[in-house]
């Protein structure tokens, strides 16, 4: 007599009997927790009356027109930031000041190695990394040697400009990459890759110019809402965990929740 072959379906994932995906989709670790947290926010506009208790989650995990604004409803009610006082905003300005300079600019060449569909990444990191290496071991004053390597290598059109792209402003940039280059006082080669929506580069910081600071007063209300934003993130994850704590959780892990996309 043959065994039946096992069962290897993935587990449904539940929030209070609740299913969080159909039978046989496995969501990564991440969206399982932002469906996970939405349908916390869903059950709990139900139990408070916002939302009609007829109303059910798609299986793709997305609410309904009339659950999104019964959310929203629901975490204008529960959800308290307090506005922060003029001795915090003080004190995170000054902390964070290079955030609030404007008209920087930095003039960048780069080697981009492009993720595409189907490409080897662990493959391509590696190319990225010998390049980096490479470009670092020699004296550009005497040979252009990043030029010839972006002209070989690089994935970009600038490329064939030696990867030169010129003078740049952060909102020229992916955030992603700006995060790594404006800021900054680094010159010259950078001794790490830069990962972005396009890629992997390796950059050269040729010049910097450094802009001018904004003061207090200029930017107190965007340090206002910037210390407001982190307040409601903060108090949304503890409401979160609060929900959590009462809820059977089954085949969702959500020791560190995560606000989900539904809430802004």
């Amino acid at each position: 007599m043959t065994n039946a072959a096992p069962n290897t379906a993935p587990a449904i994932a539940r929030i209070n009997g609740v299913a969080l995906h159909a039978a046989g989709e496995l969501p990564g670790a991440k969206a399982l927790r932002q469906r996970a947290c939405s349908e916390l926010l869903r059950q709990a506009a139900q139990t408070t009356g916002l939302l009609d208790e007829s109303d059910r989650p798609a299986p793709d995990g997305a609410v309904s027109e009339a659950a999104a604004s019964a959310i929203e409803a629901l975490l204008e009610r529960t959800v308290k930031v307090p506005d922060p006082s003029d001795d915090e905003c003080q004190r995170h300005y000054a902390a964070h000041v290079s955030a609030y300079r404007i008209g920087e600019q930095v003039r960048l060449r780069h080697i981009l190695f492009a993720v595409t569909p189907g490409v080897n990444v662990v493959a391509l990191r590696k190319r990225a990394e010998a390049a980096l290496l490479d470009v670092r071991c020699h004296d550009d004053h005497e040979l252009d040697h990043f030029g010839e390597a972006a002209r070989a290598l690089s994935n970009c059109p600038s490329g064939a400009e030696g990867g030169d792209l010129g003078w740049l402003t952060a909102v020229d940039c992916a955030p992603e990459l700006a995060r790594e280059v404006f800021n900054h006082v680094e010159v010259g080669v950078l001794p790490r890759l830069v990962h972005s929506r396009f890629g992997l580069h390796v950059i050269e910081v040729l010049e910097r110019k450094p802009g001018v600071t904004q003061p207090f007063e200029v930017v107190r209300a965007a340090v206002t809402l910037s210390l407001r934003q982190q307040t409601y993130v903060t108090a949304l994850r503890q409401y979160l965990n609060v929900l959590a704590g009462q809820a059977a959780l089954e085949g969702v892990d959500l020791d560190t929740v995560v606000a989900p996309a539904i809430c802004g």
